[in-house]
């Protein structure tokens, strides 16, 4: 257990197509759906909202481990459940059956427009993200020009964030996530926002995080960037494992 960073069981996440987020009922919903009930026409009529077709699995079954210090890519098609499984570990919502377990501080960059306080400047947010994460302010103070050179934001550094542009953000989100020295960094397809020189410069510093013996979960749909950054890759497909092993093997799977 002691080099183990993350473990996945049996983990599944559901979904049911066109219903609301699920709430609790008060006793005037409850009574309002007993006299729907009482006056609903005839059951040749009726289509049940739990029929299989409202019920979409997101990720059904998956299972991987992850040492500490590795770097590992999630790999696959569209819609495979790449970005939830990310959003599970990271916390960001829960699945429906089985466990997640993550060993360490986890930083994680998965869409743009989350993760910060929009109304709150450049600064702010540095510090906020840093409390979250469970660090102290002269921890933050230390790493903090480096965020700040890292971003190359300097000159909106007491802007709030609202008022940045996409590529501004995901600079900065991805400086504050890589530089406050989590033990585990995950990272979505959202560097596809940024120009060309900022991706290699983000795929330089994740290599340094895995060197200094972080892990790092990364999805891309760039191979090249897989095979250069990872050890190992999960192929997902239509929300199940279909391949794991060294990122090379994975990819020429996926690819053919």
């Amino acid at each position: 257990m002691g080099d183990l960073a993350i473990r996945v069981e049996n983990l599944s996440k559901l979904y049911r197509i066109g219903l609301a987020r699920s709430r609790r009922d008060t006793f005037a919903d409850f009574g309002s759906k007993i006299s729907k009930f009482i006056h609903r026409p005839t059951a040749s009529k009726l289509t049940t909202r739990n029929s299989n077709s409202d019920i979409f699995w997101a990720l059904k079954d998956v299972s991987f481990e992850v040492k500490r210090g590795q770097v590992i890519g999630i790999i696959g098609p569209n819609g495979a459940g790449k970005s939830t499984l990310l959003k599970i570990l990271a916390r960001i919502t829960e699945p429906t059956t089985g466990r997640a377990e993550i060993h360490g501080r986890v930083g994680s960059l998965l869409e743009v427009g989350t993760g910060f306080h929009p109304e709150l400047t450049g600064r702010e947010n540095i510090y906020l993200n840093g409390a979250i994460l469970g660090m102290k302010r002269v921890e933050i103070r230390r790493k903090f020009d480096e965020i700040v050179a890292f971003a190359d934001i300097d000159r909106f550094l007491e802007t709030p964030v609202k008022r940045y542009s996409s590529g501004m953000y995901v600079r900065l989100a991805f400086a504050v996530a890589a530089h406050l020295e989590p033990e585990v960094l995950i990272v979505d397809e959202v560097l596809s926002v940024g120009d060309g020189s900022f991706q290699r410069k983000c795929l330089s510093k994740m290599e340094d995080v895995g060197k200094q013996g972080r892990t790092v979960l990364f999805v891309s749909h760039s191979m090249p960037a897989i095979t250069r950054l990872c050890d190992r890759a999960i192929l997902l497909n239509e929300g199940g494992v279909t391949r794991e092993g060294p990122s090379h093997f994975v990819v020429s799977s996926y690819l053919a």
